[in-house]
Formats: structure tokens, sequence, C-alpha cells
């Protein structure tokens, strides 16, 4: 797909090679069921909320290792870098997005690392929009907690969050492309994972 480097609307201070305002994420090309779609194209309402609370509150990640995952855009990625983390690395399931990442990070004159064991944060935008990815990405979620790592997640109430598993923090609303979302706004919610010690992810 051909994109634009454009600002963010809600986070004007980063800018992202994205898809055009009037398309859809299945606009423009035939995708596979072993290739998923470039969701990386966009920069999605909870990703959005996500990286302003973390340019608005930088004390959480400054000095510290972040981790954002589902990177998409590298939007998080990108803001953590910026809000002064020490080191931040940026992962997803499909390899297109971290490139993707990567060349949006180096546009934005910030480095991203090629992967990290044990962050001090965890980052996670629109990670909750089917009930199989919701429940793969709570037990990720889960065991980063449990290894001591604080977890944010932004969400455009998708529908899958196990919100009894977080704390509600703030909320955003972000412009979006009707395109996309046949909305002009959504509700971005940011979320802290309590520090529960369930004793297995089956609970999840």
């Amino acid at each position: 797909m051909n994109s634009v480097f454009t600002s963010v609307p809600l986070v004007p201070e980063i800018s992202l090679h994205l898809a055009g305002p009037d398309r859809g994420l299945f606009d423009g090309g035939a995708f596979h069921s072993d290739r998923p779609p470039p969701f990386w194209e966009f920069a999605w309402a909870g990703g959005q909320g996500l990286a302003r609370y973390v340019l608005d509150h930088p004390e959480v990640v400054r000095g510290r290792r972040v981790l954002d995952l589902a990177t998409g855009s590298g939007l998080v990625a990108i803001a953590a870098a910026r809000a002064g983390a020490a080191e931040v690395a940026a992962s997803d399931s499909d390899p297109d997005a971290v490139v993707a990442a990567h060349r949006n990070a180096r546009e934005n004159e910030v480095a991203l690392a090629a992967e990290m064991v044990q962050p001090d944060v965890v980052l996670v935008g629109d990670a909750f929009y089917t009930a199989r990815v919701a429940e793969q990405m709570a037990a990720t979620l889960h065991r980063a907690r449990r290894a001591g790592s604080r977890v944010l997640v932004g969400d455009a109430d998708r529908g899958f969050l196990p919100a009894r598993l977080f704390e509600r923090v703030t909320q955003y609303t972000v412009p979006v492309p009707r395109a996309l979302e046949e909305v002009e706004v959504l509700v971005a919610v940011i979320w802290e994972m309590r520090n529960t010690m369930l004793s297995s992810t089956n609970n999840l």
C-alpha cells in the first residue's frame, strides 16, 4: 500500500507513514489467511491514547526499559523513546509491522532495540480486538506483571479487554478516520494491570 507521512491527530509531535484518511483496513489489496492485513498502516485510537499518556506523563517510562507489544506502526514505542526511556523495543506478530515501526522511529529520530528480555514497563495499544487474541495477550501481560513489569494498556472499547485485571487510569477522545472506524471519534481508555497473583493463566 502507498502511505503518507503525516502527523498523528492526538499526538502531533509524532509523524508516521500511514494509509490515507479515506482508506479502510481492507481497501486496496487482497489479503490471505497466512498474512495479516496491514494494521501497522493505521494509528489506532488505543495506541494514540497510550502514546499521549506516555508523553504527558514521561515519569512512567523515563530511564526505564520499555517494551511496546503489538507495536503496529510503532507509535507508542516512539512516544516512550521521546519521553526519555532508557531503551525501547517494539514487538509484533507481523514482521512487516516491526519493519514499519523501525522505519517510523528513524523518521522521528529515535532508535528502537531489536528485542528485550525483561522490560521495566510493558505498553500495549489496541491489542484486545478478538476473543482469541485478547486471551493470549492477557496471559502474556499477566506473566510480565508477575515478573515485575508495570503494564499499561490503551483500549478503545473493542469489547474483549478483561477489565477485572486492570485499573482505569484516564481516557482521551481520539479523532479517527471514518473510513476506518465508521465514526469520527473514539474514546481511548488507559488501563494499568493490577498487581494480582493468580495461580494460573487459566483464570484469565
